[in-house]
């Protein structure tokens, strides 16, 4: 299955890149998706994760066709 990935701020810069396509075998998780699209980089802390726009944990299910989007924590005041 393939899956579209997005990365936003900083994890953007860790990444040198925006986004990417990767494949994974059928039952993949977010995390999969991560190793596979990080180039098997450590995770930094409190990264969260979306599925199709929606916040997920990372041992939440993708599906092909699910876009997946990685960012660091949103502070503001």
């Amino acid at each position: 299955m393939w899956v579209k990935v997005k990365f936003f701020a900083s994890l953007r810069e860790l990444m040198n890149r925006a986004d990417a396509r990767v494949e994974l075998p059928e039952g993949g998780s977010v995390e999969d998706v991560w190793l596979a699209a990080s180039d098997g980089r450590e995770k930094p802390a409190n990264v969260l994760a979306a599925v199709n726009m929606e916040y997920v944990d990372f041992s939440a299910p993708v599906r092909d066709g699910d876009e997946v989007a990685f960012f660091p924590p949103v502070t503001g005041g």
